[in-house]
């Protein structure tokens, strides 16, 4: 069934890092395939911006300022959840940093814990956060944006590279715990993605991939037949 006729009306989704780029671009999908969706991100003039363009659309959002690095926020926002909606049916762990570019023998302790805090702590504590909303329901998707430098090796991007190669790990493992609870775990791990946002000097922008590419790939996932 395509995605333009199987309607995730009714349900309830939330994506980190919702504010620009992939996620932005996860979220008005999401919301034009008729979910409700939760825009998460540190920042609340990006996610409103995001919010705009949705409502103009037709489509539902809800803005909740939160930081993924840091668990009483991401403590607060489950709780606002379930309160708020009594459910989540779609989680997409998006939000990541890259951090400075270098040798990792010269790259600062802060930064190594900026980067790892938020692409795989910052996870961890999202789902042990929703996963237990989840679990109650038996029914949901989690979906973790990682990177083909979680797979490859990217010199003087060792940090980065390390959060995703966790993720990498972190999401099958987490599939085969979940499985038994009928919710579906899945990680993308997409190449140079082209955005407004951050663009890759010297490669040719329409050569690259989208965020819309990617939010593709989210929507087959999220409503494949079970």
């Amino acid at each position: 069934m395509s995605q333009s006729v199987q309607s995730l009306a009714g349900q309830v989704a939330l994506i980190t890092g919702a504010g620009r780029g992939i996620g932005a671009a996860i979220a008005a999908k999401v919301a034009a395939l008729g979910a409700r969706v939760i825009l998460c991100g540190r920042q609340r003039a990006p996610l409103e911006h995001v919010a705009d363009s949705i409502q103009n659309n037709g489509h539902e959002s809800t803005v909740i300022e939160c930081d993924v690095a840091d668990l009483r926020a991401v403590e607060s926002l489950a709780e606002r959840v379930e309160r708020t909606f009594a459910r989540l049916d779609i989680l997409v762990n998006n939000a990541g940093i890259r951090g400075p570019e270098g040798p990792l023998h010269e790259l600062s302790p802060d930064a190594w814990d900026r980067i790892v805090n938020t692409n795989l702590r910052g996870v961890y504590y999202m789902i042990r956060g929703f996963a237990p909303l989840m679990i109650r329901a038996r029914s949901g998707h989690i979906i973790n944006i990682s990177s083909l430098a979680g797979k490859n090796p990217i010199p003087n991007g060792a940090a980065y590279s390390a959060s995703k190669w966790g993720l990498n790990g972190l999401s099958y493992s987490l599939a085969e715990e979940l499985r038994a609870h009928n919710i579906r775990v899945s990680v993308i791990c997409p190449g140079s993605v082209h955005t407004e946002f951050s663009p890759h000097a010297g490669k040719n922008a329409e050569k690259m991939l989208q965020a819309s590419d990617v939010a593709h790939a989210v929507a087959m996932l999220v409503t494949q037949a079970p």
